[in-house]
């Protein structure tokens, strides 16, 4: 015999209800009893019927109205029209009596324990009796039998304790005797033995079905529902959760203590003992195989087996010296909460014994802080212990697993894994069996919390990165494309999963939680909401995702000063803008100090050389030791390209035009040709190396002409350069006259820089720098007379782009 429960989706519609009796038509003639939940959503109703009527609301009327309609379509869809006259009495006969019921509740304005049992019991035993009356419509072997007949309990309303030794034979008797093929009864629902109606409390159907199992030794208890199966993490807040094949009944306790709402804690209890197998199964996926609970089932010895959480929590804490030494101050506790039947989720306590934190529901936490500071009222009074601290809207995160005790460092992952995402741990705890790890959070981290933990623990080691991205122009655009180019390559062989969740122009803005399509993102973003830089950051933060990454393509000022705001809630920063490394030392420190405090990175490799990886060199060099004494660096791209290109055949406006439409240059050219682009460059590369300097400190050895460097635009800009034509000339000239290339150079050396255009000879390393490359040279402690090189091309928006693609890729290896 076997003992199968459907909970309330499963039964919440006569669509769901043919669902059912097309599993119990394949049970293959073996005796069944069948437990069912109320429809769905009609405990709530009675609930609400229930406290409106006590509160002399006469609203209650329409939840009554829509459960008597519930229950009065159902059997007319179910049951055909010949059979129908029987069940309708019935149902129609118990519905007047429930409607007395909750005028009574009505008329005293009073609900107590006793009649709100008899009230909400309603649910199940409408449920169930319409259940079976289809079932035997539909030709099946079905008999019905009330649980209160079977299921004995004291008189404790609400959560009935159950008398097992007079419930077990009642239900021996019964199944023995029983002839028909299923037995239909409804769960939640008892009888005390003064003859009240009672119920088993939350999860009440699932206890009465584990409670027959357990009865009449069944070879399996099936609880269907509507996922298939207990998964590694909720399914709903951890798109990657995997189902749990095989499991033991301790994970599985521990998994629904913590949250796993498809099994209620006690549902294990009577079984546990008689070692009957529990499985887990969709009713809207009858074949997949769902979970097995077992003993000794951990599933090829695994150690994290899941990972749940409880909302809604609060901490309360008492602490204070007076408590140190004193004996009974954890039994007056702990006492006080049990009087007022509290139920205490996590309990820590300091070893110094000066403090006592215990996690309880959000609804329990203010009665129970009056209740322990009245305990404590002398205590309190003679300050000898503060009065409780209470903090609110907190959730409990649990890694679950039989084998964890026996692997060292999963607490340590487990934390480490947390911090790194800037999840805040509020208490811990961890009990003697090491099957639990638990860490109170805030809640608006659950969902960051349990993907990352997730990610760490079951996901084959592929991290997931989250990017924002400001600014799809040249740069971004091509960004873009490299990401979507690539992402098979990252997830197959870097173990990274980039997801691009939101993009920003200076016109529109558009994100997607599941990840932007980057086929398309131009039409998404043209059909996005208007671009607000305060919006973007507010959004990203709201999310809240784990491996969270802002990627400004932009050369904006305005955008250069929020990366503090991202770095402070542990997002980490790329950027190929200059201005915030280049800005005041005081915020390019800040930027740097943020990134150690809140661990999430800030990444400029681009601000220098593109895609060049001179940054990086720079950090390695310093990082193992060595010391910069002299950088002599041709740094921009765009006056390389500009001065390669340029010579008597051609005019320095045609060039700069032709530098600005290739991308080469910034959208105003006048950083570039100033000189302050290359200012910013070697500025940053000072500050890499480890020197204090600010970018006024730097000499600028102008060649544009003043008139030029003033002009308001990019039109006035580029006539002024045909003004100057022939102080272009002349520059050129001087250099060939030489036999030297013009190159803007920039030079660090002890401790102070300068930038300007140079005369370069043949020989020098600069000489032969083409197109757009870079070059810089460092000469350091270990590179003195041979300076180390690094060369390439400097300047586009593909090599910038790339050069963000790996600040990217860094932050996922780290």
């Amino acid at each position: 015999m076997k003992v199968l429960k459907f909970g309330g989706t499963s039964v919440a519609n006569p669509e769901n209800i043919n669902k059912v009796k097309s599993i119990l038509s394949n049970q293959n003639n073996e005796q069944i009893a069948v437990v069912v939940s109320a429809f769905g959503g009609v405990t709530d109703l009675l609930l609400n019927a229930s406290r409106l009527a006590s509160e002399q609301d006469l609203s209650y009327k329409n939840s009554l109205k829509e459960v008597e309609d519930r229950h009065i379509s159902a059997i007319r869809e179910l049951i055909p029209v010949k059979s129908q006259s029987a069940a309708l009495s019935k149902v129609k006969s118990e519905l007047n009596i429930l409607e007395t019921l909750l005028e009574g509740a009505f008329l005293i304005g009073e609900l107590t324990p006793k009649l709100s049992d008899k009230i909400v019991s309603y649910g199940e035993l409408l449920s169930s009796f319409i259940i079976s009356e289809f079932l035997k419509s539909e030709g099946l072997d079905v008999a019905f039998k009330d649980s209160r007949e079977l299921i004995i309990t004291d008189n404790n309303f609400g959560k009935a304790n159950v008398d097992f030794k007079k419930t077990n034979a009642n239900c021996e008797a019964y199944f023995l005797s029983n002839q028909h093929q299923i037995t239909m009864l409804p769960g939640f629902v008892a009888l005390s033995n003064t003859g009240n109606l009672t119920t088993l409390g939350r999860g009440g159907s699932d206890y009465t079905a584990a409670i027959i199992a357990a009865a009449v030794n069944a070879n399996i208890l099936e609880v269907w529902t509507d996922v298939s199966g207990m998964y590694t993490a909720n399914p709903k807040l951890v798109k990657q959760a995997k189902c749990v094949s095989n499991i033991s009944y301790e994970e599985a306790m521990e998994l629904s203590h913590f949250g796993a709402k498809v099994l209620y804690p006690p549902t294990i209890q009577p079984v546990l003992g008689k070692a009957i197998p529990i499985a887990i199964k969709n009713t809207f996926d009858p074949e997949s195989p769902g979970t097995h609970i077992a003993k000794n089932n951990n599933g090829n010895g695994k150690t994290v087996r899941g990972i749940s959480h409880v909302g809604n929590i609060s901490l309360l804490s008492l602490e204070g010296p007076g408590m140190i030494g004193i004996p009974g101050i954890s039994k007056r506790f702990f006492e006080t909460l049990s009087i007022k039947n509290i139920s205490i989720v996590l309990i820590t306590q300091a070893s110094s014994e000066h403090s006592i934190c215990v996690g309880i529901a959000d609804e329990d936490v203010d009665m129970a802080a009056e209740a322990v500071n009245e305990t404590f009222e002398y205590e309190i009074a003679t300050k000898k212990i503060k009065p409780v601290i209470v903090e609110k809207d907190l959730t409990i995160v649990a890694l679950v697993g039989d084998n964890m005790k026996s692997h060292q460092g999963l607490s340590g992952k487990m934390f480490s894994t947390l911090g790194k995402n800037n999840v805040n741990i509020r208490a811990i705890a961890q009990g003697a069996s090491e099957r639990n790890i638990s860490a109170v959070i805030k809640k608006e981290d659950v969902k960051k919390a349990l993907n990352s933990l997730h990610e760490t623990f079951f996901e084959e080691n592929i991290k997931q990165l989250n990017l924002f991205v400001m600014g799809v122009g040249n740069v971004g655009a091509k960004f873009l494309a490299q990401i979507h180019q690539q992402k098979k390559y990252l997830k197959d062989e870097l173990k990274l999963n980039v997801r691009v969740i939101g993009i920003s122009n200076s016109r529109k803005m558009a994100f997607d939680e599941g990840g932007i399509s980057l086929k398309n993102w131009e039409n998404i973003l043209d059909q996005g909401e208007p671009a607000d830089k305060e919006a973007f950051f507010d959004r990203i933060n709201t999310l809240n995702y784990r491996n969270s990454i802002f990627v400004d393509n932009t050369a904006s000022d305005e955008v250069s000063k929020s990366y503090s705001s991202y770095l402070k809630n542990s997002i980490s920063v790329v950027t190929c803008n200059k201005i915030a490394s280049s800005s005041d030392y005081e915020y390019y420190r800040e930027l740097k100090h943020l990134a150690k405090e809140y661990n999430a990175p800030y990444l400029f490799e681009t601000n220098v050389g593109a895609g060049l990886p001179i940054i990086d060199t720079l950090k390695h060099l310093i990082a193992s030791g060595d010391k910069v004494r002299k950088i002599q660096a041709v740094l921009s791209g765009s006056l390389n390209f500009v001065f390669n290109t340029f010579d008597d055949s051609t005019t320095f406006h045609d060039v700069v035009k032709q530098a600005q439409k290739q991308g080469y240059t910034e959208p105003d050219p006048t950083i570039d040709l100033s000189g302050v682009d290359v200012m910013r460059k070697i500025l940053i590369l000072a500050r890499e190396s480890g020197y204090q300097l600010d970018i006024d400190e730097i000499k600028n050895e102008a060649f544009l002409p003043k008139a030029s460097l003033e002009t308001d635009s990019n039109e006035a800009f580029f006539e002024s350069l045909k003004k100057y034509e022939e102080d272009f000339q002349k520059l050129y000239k001087e250099a060939a006259d030489a036999d030297c290339k013009l190159k803007y150079v920039a030079q660090f050396e002890g401790g102070n820089a300068k930038v300007g255009l140079q005369q370069i000879p043949k020989g020098h390393d600069f000489y032969n720098l083409e197109g757009s490359d870079n070059i810089v040279l460092f000469f350091t402690d270990r590179y003195v007379d041979q300076p180390l090189i690094i060369k390439g091309a400097g300047a586009g928006a593909d090599v910038t782009a790339s050069g963000i693609f790996a600040d990217i890729v860094r932050i996922g290896n780290f």
